[in-house]
């Protein structure tokens, strides 16, 4: 059953994958990043088993240039879906978002607007902490300095899927922040971080 007209909610792992495949269904669709073309190495490697291997674009670790290369994509007419598995390496990748991604359009008159949507995640500290150089939130504080592109906190399973489609369907960039506590809890819906 495609994503779009699934009838029973998953758990917020599942949800991402559907999310995924939705996304995998433009055909100028590229997911890059770090674990994606590789299909391992960080938490949100699984949920890109739906999406066909064409698409999938490992990235190596620079994610300044990941983002540079997502927004010339985007440019050139591709769907970028730029993955940075925690907060803390998107924001090595901050000079192209802010200063590029969120601004292009408004210091181009509207000239261009590149349109990437953009995965993160805040980490799970339990069983394992990563430690506070990769255990951030800061979803707030990218609210406030983006101008142009959206944020959008995943909270719930049932915000998932809605979300990506509505990031799909927009104009804009859009920004998702992940929670990979929920990745395995079927009770994400019941908290809110």
């Amino acid at each position: 059953m495609t994503p779009a007209l699934k009838l029973v909610q998953g758990s917020y792992f599942d949800e991402l994958c559907d999310a995924m495949a939705l996304l995998a269904t433009r055909p100028n669709a590229v997911f890059m990043g770090q674990g994606v073309g590789a299909r391992a190495g960080t938490t949100m490697s699984d949920t890109f088993r739906g999406v066909p291997d064409r698409q999938l674009l490992e990235m190596p670790v620079a994610e300044d240039m990941q983002m540079g290369m997502a927004i010339g994509m985007a440019l050139g007419g591709f769907l970028p879906i730029c993955v940075f598995p925690r907060w803390n390496f998107l924001i090595c990748a901050a000079n192209q978002l802010v200063n590029h991604l969120d601004r292009l359009s408004l210091y181009s008159d509207g000239g261009y607007r590149p349109k990437v949507i953009i995965r993160t995640a805040v980490p799970s500290t339990v069983p394992f902490n990563p430690g506070p150089q990769h255990d951030d939130d800061f979803t707030r504080p990218f609210k406030m300095i983006l101008r142009t592109v959206n944020v959008v906190k995943l909270i719930s399973p049932a915000m998932v899927v809605p979300a990506y489609r509505e990031a799909l369907q927009s104009q804009d960039s859009t920004l998702l922040v992940e929670y990979t506590d929920y990745y395995k809890d079927a009770r994400a819906d019941a908290r809110t971080p």
